[in-house]
């Protein structure tokens, strides 16, 4: 559609062209920049590179091994890389390439990198590589919580943190396709290996990448093989009574210890199960579990025992939602001196709960007169005050919404990560004293 020509005005002149100050995309601009001036001073990227400063890092320089004058290039700073993963948990960014790119383009993580050029594999690898040293730098930090009494343990709320796998709800295989799986990729190994005989004109460095896909293709289908009677055993245990076809115990082609488990949505698809235990006075997280289990029974007692080792302290009230309660936990924590404030279960007379029952042991009986008990019921408001705090602010903010990483020990590490970032942004004050 054409653009009417401009009218003359009321005395037959032509009208004056508008003066306006159009773009001109191709000009060069020579622009002096400094780094520390483009970040305000009381950005999140500078608390967080002030607060790695203030932790041992020890642990993550003792793999590097370029030292002194010998050869070889120097490593990227340990340091930097803490800082960067954690910045990113707390801007919510939980993908290696994305952090890269953000590296070059925006502001406060060039202020971080300082010119030192990284890449997503090195971000990656970082990130899922020193889960023993990120396991010590989660309770160093928990430590100067614990000095400067900020954190007290004796009260401690737990709960499960569903968190989507990085895996399709069609990659689940039963037994027999998985074995022809693995006799696919095997004979695919072998072909690999008898065309790179036959070609010799083909690079080494295209040979050896070939046979490098084809063997991590053989041994995803056998660890798929391998974890199958992990979930055949959980699974005849779960329905001994209902054995079927359909439902035949199936793993993951993609990520194996992936389990199909039921979301807060009401649907089922892959995922990991995130144990998080945190402190209700205080609402800092102290300690981290990931499982592959669909169900939180039994998940307790572990927890209190990394609360305990983290801490060095003893957990004297633990705060259960209805997931947890089972007759053996909460005589199993009786038995360490651990009071369980969990819901009484329904009688299912319109919602009726059980306060009585002739078969319960005394640690059962006490549990049921301790939540009958206002003073009781007043305790237990404080497990969803806190917990549903913390999930809601790793879903949303510390980027815990879904794994980009598969395996237990990966997202193990990713849970670490914005556990850390989460204690290190609300109790920044804390650590940052002289």
């Amino acid at each position: 559609m054409e653009l009417p020509e401009p009218s003359a005005d009321s005395n037959g002149a032509p009208p004056v062209e508008a003066r306006v100050c159009r773009p001109d995309r191709r000009q060069v601009f020579l622009e002096p920049t400094c780094l520390d001036e483009r970040l305000a001073p009381d950005h999140p990227a500078r608390t967080i590179w002030a607060a790695t400063g203030r932790l041992d890092l020890t642990a993550f320089y003792a793999p590097l091994k370029a030292a002194g004058s010998d050869p070889g290039r120097p490593a990227i700073d340990p340091r930097l890389l803490v800082a960067l993963w954690l910045f990113a948990c707390v801007e919510g960014v939980g993908n290696g390439r994305e952090l890269a790119r953000l590296c070059e383009t925006h502001d406060a993580y060039r202020w971080l990198c300082g010119g030192v050029s990284v890449n997503y594999h090195t971000l990656n690898d970082f990130r899922v590589g020193h889960g023993a040293a990120l396991d010590a730098l989660f309770t160093q930090v928990l430590a100067i919580l614990l000095y400067h009494d900020v954190v007290q343990v004796a009260r401690t709320v737990q709960d499960g943190l569903r968190v989507r796998a990085s895996a399709g709800s069609g990659s689940f295989r039963r037994r027999p396709t998985l074995e022809e799986r693995v006799a696919e990729a095997r004979a695919h190994v072998a072909a690999v290996k008898q065309q790179a005989e036959e070609t010799p004109e083909l690079s080494a460095q295209r040979r050896a990448a070939r046979e490098r896909k084809a063997q991590e293709r053989l041994a995803r289908v056998e660890a798929a093989l391998q974890e199958l009677p992990k979930v055949e055993a959980a699974k005849a245990q779960l329905r001994a009574d209902k054995p079927s076809k359909q439902n035949a115990p199936r793993v993951s082609l993609t990520d194996p210890e992936a389990r199909r488990m039921k979301m807060p949505d009401g649907g089922f698809r892959p995922a990991y199960n995130v144990q998080l235990a945190s402190d209700p006075h205080s609402r800092a997280i102290v300690a981290v579990g990931v499982t592959n289990h669909g169900t939180d029974h039994g998940e307790d007692q572990p927890l209190r025992a990394q609360v305990e080792q983290r801490s060095g302290r003893k957990v004297r009230e633990h705060l259960l939602d209805g997931g947890y309660v089972k007759r053996e936990a909460i005589e199993q924590a009786a038995a360490a001196g651990v009071a369980v404030y969990a819901p009484l279960p329904a009688t299912g007379k319109r919602g009726a709960v059980c306060t009585h029952n002739p078969s319960d042991t005394p640690a059962v009986a006490a549990w049921r007169a301790r939540m009958t008990h206002p003073a009781g019921q007043a305790v237990y408001k404080q497990r969803a005050a806190t917990a549903e705090t913390i999930n809601a602010d790793l879903r949303t903010w510390r980027g815990l919404r879904s794994f980009a990483v598969r395996g237990l020990a990966k997202c193990r590490c990713v849970a670490l990560w914005s556990a850390l970032a989460y204690n290190l942004m609300h109790f920044a004050g804390v650590l940052l004293k002289d």
